[in-house]
């Protein structure tokens, strides 16, 4: 071994590089020939970075073809050489043979170099993996890309592939799918991987931030030119427009006491700040006149929602549900397009109830439409406004109607005229009640007859069917001391105060003094001389009938139907809940992994002259005509983004979005 490296320092520089160089090669031949056919090694040296012995590779590999591969297939099966004998075959190829290749020496020198490098393939070997490739076509000079790897669903990576292998395979993955790839530890932007070259300069990765509203498909449905009922287009006539947004945001605090239900979210993109800036991402997007939100975090709203919303231009009204809860029910409006008349916050919570003892609430606003001045002099009725929360509790829900009906008997008195009709309403949130379930049918056509009917199927959110005891709804649904009609009206409502009624004084007290039932002995009454032996006179001339004629005046009229309650504000869906195109059902949440639809815009509308209709939707646009919405998704797609909450939609609902024509009158 010294003597060998005594004779290498003796000779030239040139000679030794040449002849290391040769053997080098020539071991890569033998060990490619070993592992593949003849085309992919071809391949392989075609596509390797050409440098300054570009000419000796060349060389070779055409010695190569001549020599045929039997010859190298008999070398490479041979044993490995000893390292005395490697080093004497060594100085004798240098030395015998200085300026020609010995093939019988090169042989030995590829059989062990090739041994070396079967050692060594299971520790780290850059080529095998491209051998088991098609051949790729030369190309001048080392052009490369980086593109996403779809090894792991969970983490956004990149690797380095030739650009011919992009050229046979079209990268054609659904954006819904690849931009749902969370890295567990995102690099910050300045420290984006990059990616150099040798004679290219710097590659950067692909952009990988996309528009939420881009990611999620939600097309915007225009109806503005669609004609009604009587063939007149939504657009004619001067009209005040608006937008209107309902949003369940997802309470922090109710997150966190149900984490079971977000364990496929990634931790990252369940934090508040990260949330918060993807919601007012949203706001800014959408650019609502009217926003309504349900779940909305006490500390959250005043920190930061509230003043954030009002540097939008929004002004806000905020109601915290009873009890200890600490989220609520907000509506914020802009005051350039509307002006408030009145605001009401509703409590569903009735002390000593047990049908009331729930804390959820709601908010009632009546807005008046700013007219701009490009419409001349006209005017547009007020515009009433309700958000609400209701119980979720799928087998409750006898609370659940008690709950609907005190808020529609507070829109009925906030948006009743001085002419008994009512001015165009707006009623939103998250209602906890699925579409054609007795609950939304009763919103939608005003009636619902109840009684009997198992509690769990008010909802229709699961099926307790299975169960032995089932509640059952009794009537009357709530009691009159609530002061709620079966109509779903306030008993001042419906029976306004009489100006003629009496005061008790002692001149209205005297006159029940002989009445008749005053004349008559009491029942029990100790007999005793002088006092209770007598019975008393009636004078003459005095009424007999005052009493009677006074109860029925002193007794509230309280009609109560048996088993049915209504109301009279004519309502109808925005949504209907279905994908005609898709052939299944819209989605505006997913708990637990199960879509289902539980938020609505319910707007006014006028009935149908003909009774006769059969279809769903019992009533045609009116004073508020409905001129687009958001469309919403199916669960199909939600399953392809990861459900919700995902990195692009930070609530476990969907926001609902509809656009709103009023029509204006002259003064």
């Amino acid at each position: 071994m010294i003597a060998s490296c005594l004779c290498y320092l003796l000779l030239p520089a040139a000679r030794l590089f040449r002849a290391l160089s040769d053997a080098f090669f020539t071991c890569r031949k033998n060990a490619l020939l070993a592992k593949s056919s003849s085309s992919q090694v071809e391949g392989d040296f075609a596509m390797a970075p050409r440098g300054p012995d570009q000419e000796e590779c060349e060389g070779l590999l055409q010695q190569w073809r001549e020599e045929g591969s039997s010859q190298v297939l008999s070398t490479a099966s041979e044993g490995p050489l000893i390292d005395k004998g490697l080093a004497q075959s060594s100085l004798a190829l240098l030395m015998d043979n200085p300026g020609e290749e010995n093939a019988a020496s090169e042989d030995k020198w590829s059989s062990r170099q090739l041994s070396d490098l079967r050692a060594a393939e299971n520790l780290d070997e850059p080529f095998p993996e491209m051998l088991e490739e098609e051949p790729l076509p030369e190309v001048e000079g080392p052009m490369w890309t980086a593109i996403p790897m779809q090894t792991d669903p969970q983490y956004a990576d990149c690797a380095v592939l030739p650009v011919g292998a992009l050229a046979t395979e079209q990268w054609e993955e659904d954006p819904a799918v690849v931009a749902w790839s969370i890295a567990p530890e995102p690099l910050p932007q300045e420290e984006a991987p990059v990616w150099s070259f040798e004679g290219l300069g710097q590659l950067q990765p692909p952009p990988v931030e996309i528009p939420y509203h881009e990611i999620l498909w939600r097309e915007w449905e225009d109806f503005s030119t669609q004609p009604d009922a009587q063939g007149l287009e939504a657009g004619d006539g001067p009209q005040f427009q608006f937008t209107l947004m309902s949003y369940n945001i997802l309470a922090q605090d109710l997150m966190q006491q149900s984490s079971e239900l977000y364990l496929h979210c990634h931790p990252d993109i369940l934090n508040w700040n990260y949330r918060f800036m993807n919601l007012m991402q949203e706001f800014q997007h959408w650019d609502p006149d009217i926003l309504c939100l349900q779940e909305v975090q006490e500390d959250h709203y005043w920190e930061q929602l509230e003043p954030s919303l009002r540097m939008m231009g929004f002004t806000c009204f905020y109601k915290r549900r009873t009890g200890c809860k600490t989220d609520g029910c907000a509506v914020c409006y802009k005051p350039t397009r509307f002006r408030l008349l009145c605001a009401s916050p509703v409590e569903y919570f009735r002390p000593g109830l047990e049908l009331l003892n729930r804390d959820n609430v709601g908010l009632v606003l009546l807005l008046q439409p700013l007219i701009p001045e490009g419409l001349g002099q006209v005017s547009a009725a007020p515009l009433c406004v309700a958000n609400t929360h209701i119980l979720y509790n799928p087998r409750r829900g006898d609370v659940k109607l008690a709950q609907m009906a005190i808020l529609l008997a507070e829109v009925d008195k906030v948006a009743r005229l001085s002419d008994g009709s009512h001015c165009p309403i707006i009623l939103c949130g998250d209602l906890n009640s699925v579409p054609d379930s007795p609950l939304y049918n009763f919103i939608r056509d005003g009636e619902l007859q109840y009684h009997g009917m198992p509690a769990w199927q008010v909802s229709g959110q699961e099926d307790f069917s299975h169960q032995l005891y089932q509640r059952k709804l009794q009537a009357p649904l709530w009691p009159s001391s609530l002061g709620i009609t079966d109509c779903c009206q306030y008993v001042t409502s419906c029976h306004p105060k009489r100006s003629e009624r009496r005061k008790y004084g002692r001149d209205f007290l005297l006159r029940f003094r002989f009445c008749s039932i005053a004349c008559q002995r009491p029942v029990g009454l100790v007999l005793m001389e002088g006092v209770t032996d007598t019975k008393p006179e009636r004078p003459a001339g005095w009424a007999e009938s005052v009493l009677e004629e006074d109860t029925s005046e002193l007794e509230p009229a309280f009609p109560r139907t048996v088993g049915t309650i209504q109301h009279c504000l004519h309502l109808t869906s925005v949504y209907t809940h279905f994908l005609p195109q898709r052939g299944c059902p819209e989605v505006t949440t997913m708990p637990l992994g199960l879509g289902t639809t539980v938020d609505y815009i319910f707007f006014s509308a006028e009935s149908y002259e003909n009774g006769n209709r059969t279809d769903h939707r019992l009533y045609r646009d009116g004073t508020l005509k409905l001129l687009g919405r958001l469309s919403l998704l199916s669960e199909e797609i939600l399953w392809a983004a990861n459900g919700l909450p995902n990195p692009f939609c930070s609530s476990d609902h969907l926001c609902l979005l509809a656009s709103f024509g009023m029509e204006v009158t002259a003064p």
